[in-house]
């Protein structure tokens, strides 16, 4: 289905998702929320997508954040639903089965920042801004990033940027472990498209198996994960692709997996 705020790209097994209201610096209204959740679920149902790519267009933002305009008339009761429907997007998103890459083409602020974390990979241009403002606007995070930022950098820097709002750089986001990779702006569609590629041709078993246990593995005690690992590790084992990895590795040559 078309949408109005989103552009759908799809090349090969890689689907890519565009925020297009660049005269919004891509900022996330309820439109662009419901329309995300709903091209969300239509790539996750789709068996010939394999990798989900996450970018805004233009050259100036991936997502500045949320729709300020919407927020600033909104009631508590209508603001607790924002949140929820917000929180929600970002939920699916990260418990996906199929690897969602963000690929962060500048400013990702607030809402923008929220829904770069709740992607399992993300790489950043050398331009890329990365930060929770919310505070300067007499409100918080509301989408999640508390939590998401938490749980990666730790509490100390989790405190240090929300409570000040300043956002901070992609070589800074790097190094406190933010993003996974920091390209020169004109190297990002190149690096983000040889990085979806090569997942894709991954064993997808294999790969579900791997988001599932990293993702509720973090969430619960070290038994619990290692009892899920080798669930999804005798899943693995129990498909043609897992005959066809090890055979293509004693023969030398490179496995073509069919997903079966």
């Amino acid at each position: 289905m078309p949408f109005d705020n989103l552009l759908i790209d799809d090349n090969d097994n890689v689907r890519t998702i565009t925020v297009n209201r660049p005269d919004k610096l891509n900022a996330l209204n309820r439109q662009t929320l419901n329309e995300l959740h709903q091209a969300i679920i239509q790539a996750c149902t789709d068996e010939s997508v394999r990798v989900i790519v996450l970018t805004g267009a233009g050259e100036k933002a991936f997502v500045a954040g949320a729709d300020i305009g919407e927020i600033r008339e909104q009631s508590a009761i209508e603001a607790r639903a924002f949140s929820a429907r917000g929180q929600n997007l970002m939920s699916l998103i990260q418990s996906l089965d199929k690897p969602v890459i963000a690929a962060i083409n500048g400013f990702a602020l607030g809402g923008g920042m929220e829904l770069a974390l709740a992607c399992h990979l993300r790489i950043a241009s050398d331009n890329a801004r990365l930060g929770l403002p919310e505070i300067k606007l007499g409100i918080m995070p509301g989408f999640g990033g508390t939590q998401r930022l938490l749980r990666l950098v730790g509490t100390t820097r989790a405190l240090e940027m929300s409570l000040t709002g300043e956002p901070i750089t992609a070589q800074r986001a790097l190094e406190l472990g933010v993003v996974n990779q920091v390209v020169a702006s004109d190297e990002l569609k190149s690096t983000v498209t040889g990085l979806s590629t090569s997942l894709a041709a991954a064993a997808p078993e294999a790969v579900r198996g791997i988001l599932q246990a990293v993702n509720q593995g973090a969430e619960t005690d070290l038994n619990t994960g290692l009892a899920l690992e080798t669930a999804r590790f005798a899943l693995c084992c129990a498909t043609e692709d897992m005959k066809e990895g090890t055979g293509a590795f004693l023969e030398k040559r490179k496995p073509e997996f069919k997903g079966r």
